[in-house]
C-alpha cells in the first residue's frame, strides 16, 4: 500500500509540532523512521494511522485519502504494549474475532508459535516479560492481517536477547508483504532491520534515503551529528 503525505502539518493550539511535510514510501520492506527527541517521530505515526487529524495536507494510500476502511487494513503497536486482562490465548482470540476469522483457534496457534508463546499460551499476559508482551502484542496486531504495520519503538528498555525477538519477529513479518513503519532510536537496529530511513528534526523531514547510503553518506547536517552520537537540538 504505497503512501503519499503532501504539506502535511500538525499543530496544537497554533504551537507547530511537526510539518510540511512531503513523503513517499513505497509498498513492503522495513522504513525506519529517525531523529532526536521532540522531531516529531510519534506524531507522523499517528497521522499516517489516522489516530490524530492533521490541521493541514494530505496522506494517502494507494491513491485513496485515509478513511476508516484504510485504517482497517493498518495496525500500529506502541512502545509499551496494550495488553487485556486475559490470557496470551484470549489476547489473541479476541483480535480474530474482530476479523471474524474461521477457524479461529488454528489462526491462533499458528501465530502464538510465530511469536514463541506456545508454551504459555495460558499464562496470564501481564505477568509475560517485557519482550514476551511486545512479542504478543505485535502477532494480536497481525491477527488484524494489516497491508502496513507501525511500531512505536518496540524494543525500548528491553535486553538485548529480547530486542533479537522483537527484530527477528519483525523480519519476518517483512518477508510476509506486511510494510513495516518503525520508529527507532536505535541505529543499530536501524543498520539491521531497515531497507530506507526517513530521518526528522524539528518537525520535517531532512532525508529520506536507502538506509545504506544513509549510514555511509548523510545528507543533512542533523543527520551526521545524530549518527556521531553529538546531541541535536
Amino acid at each position: 500500500m504505497p503512501l503519499v503525505v503532501e504539506g502535511l502539518r500538525y499543530a496544537i493550539a497554533g504551537r507547530p509540532l511537526l510539518g510540511p511535510v512531503d513523503l513517499r514510501l513505497d509498498h513492503g520492506g522495513i522504513t525506519a523512521v529517525m531523529g532526536p527527541n521532540g522531531a516529531g517521530k510519534s506524531v507522523l505515526l499517528r497521522l499516517l494511522h489516522g489516530l490524530v487529524r492533521a490541521s493541514s495536507g494530505r496522506i494517502s494510500w494507494a491513491g485513496r485519502a485515509l478513511d476508516d476502511g484504510i485504517r482497517r487494513r493498518q495496525a500500529m503497536v506502541f512502545q509499551k504494549p496494550v495488553l487485556l486482562r486475559r490470557s496470551v490465548a484470549a489476547n489473541i482470540d479476541f483480535a480474530l474475532k474482530l476479523r471474524a476469522v474461521p477457524d479461529i483457534a488454528g489462526r491462533r496457534d499458528e501465530l502464538m508459535r510465530l511469536a514463541r508463546l506456545d508454551h504459555v499460551a495460558q499464562r496470564p499476559a501481564r505477568v509475560l516479560s517485557g519482550g514476551e508482551q511486545q512479542r504478543l502484542a505485535i502477532v494480536r496486531a497481525l491477527a488484524l492481517e494489516p497491508d502496513v504495520l507501525f511500531l512505536d519503538e518496540p524494543t525500548a528498555s528491553l535486553d538485548p536477547a529480547a530486542t533479537l525477538a522483537i527484530e527477528d519477529l519483525a523480519k519476518t513479518v517483512r518477508d510476509r508483504g506486511v510494510k513495516i513503519i518503525l520508529i527507532t532510536h536505535d541505529a543499530g537496529q536501524a543498520r539491521r532491520l531497515a531497507d530506507d530511513i526517513v530521518f526528522l528534526h524539528g518537525g520535517r523531514v531532512t532525508e529520506h534515503t536507502p538506509a545504506t547510503r544513509f549510514f555511509e553518506r548523510p545528507a543533512s547536517a542533523e543527520a551526521a551529528a545524530f549518527l556521531a552520537g553529538k546531541i541535536v537540538l
